[in-house]
C-alpha cells in the first residue's frame, strides 16, 4: 500500500516535470512572439493573480522546480535511494552499516533537518503575515511555494527518525 502511494507521488511529480517543460516552451515563444501578458482573468485566483504574464510563467517555473525538487525528498530516502558516504559504507559490515547510518542521521541529517525546517517556517510565515507577491506582474501568494520547504522537511524529519529506530533495532539486535 504504502509503495503504491509512493509511486503514485512520484508519478505525479514526473507530471509537474512536463508542466516546467511546457511553462519554458510557452514563455520563450511568448517572449519571442513580444507577448508580455498571455491571459487575462476577470478576478485575481489563488497563485496565478488578476493574469499569467511572462514573469509569472517565470516564476512558476520555480514554483515548479522546488515542488519536483523537495517533496519527493521523503519518499526517496524511505525507498533507501538517498546520498550517503559510500567509500566508508560500501566495505563495512551490516552491523557497521546500521552504526554508520545511524550516526550520520544523528550527527548531519536531524540537526540539519531541523533547523532548515523552522528556518523553512519562518521563511513561509513571514510571506503569509506580509502578504507576499511579486512586484513585477508574477505570481501572487508566495507563502503557498514557501510552505512547501518546511512541508517537505517536516515529512522528511518523519522519514528519518522511522529510519533511525529501524537502525537501532538492527544495530542492537546486530543484524
Amino acid at each position: 500500500m504504502l509503495e503504491r502511494l509512493q509511486r503514485l507521488v512520484l508519478d505525479a511529480l514526473a507530471l509537474l516535470v512536463i508542466a516546467l517543460m511546457l511553462c519554458i516552451v510557452v514563455q520563450v515563444a511568448a517572449n519571442a512572439l513580444g507577448r508580455a501578458t498571455l491571459v487575462e482573468f476577470g478576478r485575481v485566483l489563488p497563485l496565478l493573480g488578476a493574469a499569467v504574464s511572462i514573469n509569472a510563467l517565470m516564476e512558476l517555473q520555480w514554483h515548479l522546480l522546488t515542488l519536483v525538487g523537495l517533496l519527493p525528498a521523503a519518499i526517496v530516502w524511505s525507498m533507501d535511494r538517498h546520498v550517503r558516504v559510500d567509500f566508508l559504507y560500501g566495505a563495512a559490515s551490516e552491523r557497521a552499516k546500521h552504526g554508520i547510518e545511524l550516526a550520520g542521521h544523528l550527527i548531519f541529517t536531524l540537526p540539519f533537518l531541523c533547523f532548515a525546517t523552522l528556518a523553512g517556517w519562518a521563511f513561509a510565515e513571514r510571506a503569509f503575515e506580509i502578504g507576499e507577491r511579486s512586484r513585477d506582474g508574477g505570481l501572487v501568494d508566495r507563502y503557498l511555494i514557501k510552505g512547501v520547504i518546511p512541508l517537505s522537511l517536516g515529512l522528511l524529519i518523519l522519514v528519518v527518525a522511522a529510519d533511525m529506530v529501524r537502525q537501532a533495532r538492527a544495530l542492537v539486535r546486530g543484524r
